[in-house]
């Protein structure tokens, strides 16, 4: 008996087939705890027999660590990416999963077009895992198959990489029926970077809503900054004098549109709505406060890294819900 052969056996396949418990199974592979002579046969076979290999996580639990650690590598066009609070909370996150199982988190840049540190990953014996961050179908393709068991993406995936990510299109209809329940009619929208390819689904949500609803498209392309939140601001009121409603897919960037705004003089909500996408902790502080969508990114980036450590077949797509947040700037 083998297992089917997209994939590698894992715990659970061993104990399966030994007719004992994930635990028990475990203990015997590790050399620890107590199990009986005819439960450490049928697991020993079951091992045999599977030619199962126990990941590098596993190997870390039974020898405390010893320097095996997951990456969170995030792609972007230059070294501030590592600064991203977005970034920094998929790092916080995964290591609450993964300081319990003595295996240690390192967060490592991928330059924008350059794949050569998934290599360098790859051939690294201390990384158990890996989640990509800003993922791209051109990184996806450039993923090395020493590395296919060993990572996930938080964004779009493969059919060898699997993905988690959130639900940014149904978020985004949400809040866009939001602003058209409350009158808007006029209504622009900052996009994300044109190259990430999670950041395009809000994007055809909207051109798709306004289709339906006959309203015009007027689209602006953001990073995800407050900077350019700012700057948009500006250049939608300068390209159509009676934009009603702007929606950002960044809280960031929808903060940003606000000052913009206060800085020509525009009242929000008065004049202008505005909402963004992400609630993060200020979205709720700010005044007015800012209407937006939910974006679960530590529950994401739990699942992902608990995936890496389990070692489990997961699915090709996991998608968490995104819910509306109305507040008083829309």
């Amino acid at each position: 008996m083998t297992t089917a052969a997209q994939r590698a056996a894992t715990l659970e396949d061993v104990a399966r087939m030994a007719g004992v418990s994930r635990s028990t199974a475990s203990r015997v592979i590790a050399g620890t705890g107590f199990a009986s002579p005819a439960a450490r046969q049928q697991v020993t076979a079951a091992v045999d027999q599977l030619g199962y290999v126990p990941n590098p996580a596993a190997r870390a639990l039974v020898r405390g660590g010893g320097g095996v650690r997951l990456v969170v590598a995030a792609q972007g066009a230059s070294p501030a990416v590592l600064d991203d609070p977005y970034v920094h909370q998929v790092v916080g996150s995964a290591a609450r999963v993964c300081t319990p199982a003595g295996v240690g988190v390192a967060l490592h840049w991928l330059p924008l077009g350059d794949p050569r540190g998934l290599h360098q990953l790859a051939g690294d014996r201390t990384v158990c895992g890996v989640i990509l961050v800003n993922t791209t179908e051109d990184l996806l393709a450039a993923v090395p198959g020493s590395l296919r068991d060993r990572v996930v993406s938080i964004g779009v995936g493969s059919a060898t990489v699997p993905s988690f990510d959130v639900d940014n299109a149904a978020g985004s209809d949400a809040v866009l029926r939001h602003l058209y329940a409350a009158g808007r009619r006029r209504i622009a929208m900052v996009t994300g970077p044109r190259w990430l390819p999670c950041a395009q689904r809000p994007v055809q949500t909207y051109r798709r809503l306004m289709h339906q609803a006959g309203l015009p498209e007027w689209e602006i392309t953001g990073d995800f900054t407050a900077a350019r939140g700012r700057a948009a601001a500006g250049e939608a009121l300068s390209r159509w004098a009676d934009v009603d409603a702007i929606y950002a897919i960044s809280d960031d960037t929808a903060l940003g549109v606000i000052a913009g705004l206060r800085d020509a003089g525009v009242r929000v909500p008065g004049d202008v709505a505005v909402a963004g996408f992400d609630d993060i902790p200020l979205a709720g502080m700010t005044a007015p406060a800012l209407t937006t969508a939910s974006h679960p990114v530590g529950r994401i980036a739990v699942a992902a890294a608990t995936a890496l450590l389990d070692g489990r077949p997961a699915a090709r797509v996991t998608l968490f819900p995104s819910t509306l947040v109305a507040r008083s700037s829309a």
